[in-house]
């Protein structure tokens, strides 16, 4: 295989494993039933309608919020630690003529195929194009 194939092969795995590990947070903001806001890397901001919670526990009526926020956090896998022994020797076999035949897909050939490189020519024995010719005079 040519370099470009193990670089190819190498960027591929660098990015199953970093996405694989990876772990965040998806914050969500509704108004009722309405998604508002969702956010990746922050909090989700609001729309403005949350209720102020009173200044004494007692002297106010209670109003039920009609917003609420959501979080959804999706873990990442935590070890990589993967034997090959306990991979099938036909999986192992799968896997390995899948991933080659796929890089080759991407390698262009050096060399152009021609298809009369190994036809010969036939023996002439005379000139047939002098047999043929006519004069006008």
């Amino acid at each position: 295989m040519k370099k470009i194939s193990h670089k190819i092969l190498a960027t591929v795995m660098a990015f199953v494993v970093l996405f694989s590990t990876m772990s965040f947070t998806i914050d969500m903001h509704f108004c009722g039933d309405t998604l508002v806001a969702v956010s990746m890397f922050q909090k989700a901001t609001g729309c403005g309608m949350e209720m102020e919670k009173p200044a004494a526990e007692g002297c106010a009526i209670v109003k039920s919020n009609c917003c609420n926020d959501k979080q959804m956090i999706i873990d990442g896998q935590d070890e990589m630690q993967l034997s090959i022994t306990t991979i099938p020797f036909q999986q192992q076999l799968f896997i390995t003529s899948f991933i080659f035949t796929y890089v080759q897909l991407f390698e262009s050939s050096d060399t152009a195929a021609s298809s009369h490189q190994a036809y010969n020519e036939p023996l002439v024995s005379r000139r047939l194009y002098k047999l043929a010719e006519t004069y006008l005079i």
